[in-house]
């Protein structure tokens, strides 16, 4: 589940979410619902900022292998 790796990466670079949301540039409300797995599913280029900061492939963050 999306929300569940995006949390796990977060913690494993010791980022709060109020961090990644800065590191990323997307809004600290973002960060919360992702990671809550509620309003609509994030674009393409959110992952892409996500995985970026969080250092992991955009295969790896979807669960895709």
């Amino acid at each position: 589940m999306l929300s569940k790796r995006v949390k796990d990466y977060r913690k494993k670079k010791n980022l709060t979410q109020q961090k990644l949301a800065e590191k990323t540039g997307l809004s600290f409300n973002t960060i919360t619902k992702i990671e809550q797995g509620i309003g609509d599913s994030p674009t393409l280029k959110t992952l892409i900022k996500l995985a970026d900061v969080l250092d992991v492939g955009l295969d790896e963050l979807v669960g895709r292998s």
